[in-house]
């Protein structure tokens, strides 16, 4: 699902304009944004919990000549689900909610 298309469901449910829709989206998600760039951490419950993780500076390899360099820390967003979130993605059935990839084979 893109966002658009996000902002259109969005609009249906509510009852409001796409472009107004689009507009909580944005707000929504910069909040997040903002928040994780403040070193906090956003907790939907039920849903899931965004947060910063720390990656410690490594050395690597240059891909084109195989030299080693060196790659400094830095700081990346994590996304972990809730249970709820969880439970509902294993639970449902495949195409049951929404569009999947299309080539999602059968746990058996």
């Amino acid at each position: 699902m893109t966002k658009s298309e996000m902002a259109e469901k969005l609009a249906e449910k509510i009852n409001v304009k796409k472009q107004q829709a689009e507009e909580i989206i944005n707000i929504f998600t910069n909040s997040i944004i903002e928040a994780l760039a403040n070193g906090d951490k956003v907790e939907i419950r039920g849903f899931g919990s965004f947060r910063v993780r720390h990656r410690a500076q490594k050395e690597g390899r240059n891909p084109k000549t195989g030299e080693k360099v060196s790659v400094p820390a830095k700081k990346v967003p994590f996304f972990k689900t809730g249970k709820d979130f969880r439970e509902v993605v294993d639970h449902e059935e495949p195409g049951a909610q929404g569009q999947g990839s299309g080539s999602q084979a059968s746990a058996g």
